[in-house]
């Protein structure tokens, strides 16, 4: 199907089954959520999560997770599902789960039961809160690049690392001149940073924290570890942050007489938005009476392993409302996700139902210098 009014032809009646197939999941979809979010995880620990997902999509028939027919288009749905650190999944990604699910089951009968041929997958990708879990999938060869498109609804670039600083303990009041003091380093290096951030543009943020600060008061500290982000709007940008973060902690290092040592984590590229899939979500949400704003007013302080899928084939990474009150933080677990997989499945049938979706996204992907 090639012309814009067969497309169009076709996806009326899917997008009635994408709808009630969605409505019909809500109470199970909602189990999930509940279950996810009670139950968080760390990167690259998410297991009852994975059974969680595939249980439930083993019982509607998915034994492969996998919908293949006869056709060059093929779209992955990505499914983030790990918690943060204490906080667990406050930052929703229990949410970005059930949404990826909604997604993917309501694409899937629709194609069934409409005849839509095209390779859909929904995809299990852990470890995106500082693993770099992505950019690991990359690396294994799971986002082929004939794939017509990546898709997923959570643009900044970020390097994320930790550092070690390495001194020598001393009792720290019979002989304190004996020692090197690593807590020192770590502090030191904490308000360098702080000192930089006058000097640094409006859009770029430096987070630290010290994960490891010594043991006793009365010995002098002789590790201490440290967990750093360095987020910009371009790689450009955060690459030129990243030299003078650094300069800062190797600073506090050559000050305290500290071994210095630095751990890299995958680094988080910024995301390429992909226009014409923005408008054709927008267009999709429209026939649900949900108004999409495709162009943001300002960059968003936040960061994704899902820039780094946008390096090497067109992607859709949208966001969806959190109803909060206005002193909610954005890092809250309470915000609605079925809607916008109505609008995502939408959006994953036009890739199937009209060669030309796939062509212009392919184009400004092409075309997108950023």
């Amino acid at each position: 199907m090639g012309s814009y009014s067969e497309s169009e032809t076709a996806l009326g009646g899917a997008r009635s089954t994408i709808i009630s197939t969605i409505d019909g999941a809500d109470a199970e979809l909602h189990k999930i959520n509940k279950a996810l979010h009670g139950n968080p995880e760390l990167g690259y620990e998410e297991h009852f999560a994975h059974q969680t997902i595939t249980e439930y999509l083993s019982s509607l028939g998915f034994n492969s997770i996998d919908q293949v027919a006869v056709s060059s288009s093929s779209v992955i749905i990505c499914a983030e599902y790990d918690a943060l650190p204490g906080t667990g999944h406050s930052c929703g990604h229990e949410l970005i789960a059930t949404s990826s699910i909604a997604t993917f089951i309501a694409a899937a009968e629709a194609m069934k039961k409409h005849s839509i041929e095209g390779r859909l997958r929904i995809l299990g990708a852990p470890a995106e809160e500082g693993g770099g879990g992505k950019a690991k999938l990359i690396d294994a060869g799971t986002f082929p690049k004939d794939t017509s498109a990546a898709i997923m609804a959570h643009p900044l670039a970020a390097h994320q690392f930790k550092t070690e600083f390495r001194g020598k303990p001393a009792h720290a009041a019979g002989e304190p001149w004996d020692g090197v003091n690593a807590l020192g380093a770590a502090v030191s290096a904490y308000s360098n940073v702080g000192l930089l951030r006058q000097q640094m543009e409006p859009d770029e943020r430096v987070h630290g924290v010290i994960e490891a600060g010594g043991t006793v008061p009365n010995v002098i500290t002789d590790y201490t570890r440290m967990n750093w982000n360095v987020r910009s709007p371009t790689m450009e940008w955060a690459d030129r942050l990243l030299v003078r973060v650094k300069n800062c902690i190797e600073a506090a290092a050559l000050a305290s007489g500290c071994e210095l040592e630095y751990i890299t984590s995958p680094t988080y590229l910024n995301l390429r938005a992909n226009r014409t899939l923005c408008k054709l979500y927008a267009q999709g949400m429209d026939t649900l009476r949900i108004n999409i704003q495709i162009d943001q007013e300002k960059m968003m302080n936040a960061s994704t392993d899902m820039g780094n899928v946008s390096r090497i084939i067109p992607i859709f990474h949208g966001a969806f409302v959190i109803p909060a009150k206005n002193d909610v933080s954005a890092h809250n677990p309470a915000f609605a996700a079925l809607d916008c997989a109505k609008g995502i499945a939408m959006l994953t049938l036009r890739f199937l139902v009209d060669e030309g979706v796939a062509r212009r996204a392919k184009e400004d992907f092409e075309t997108d210098d950023g």
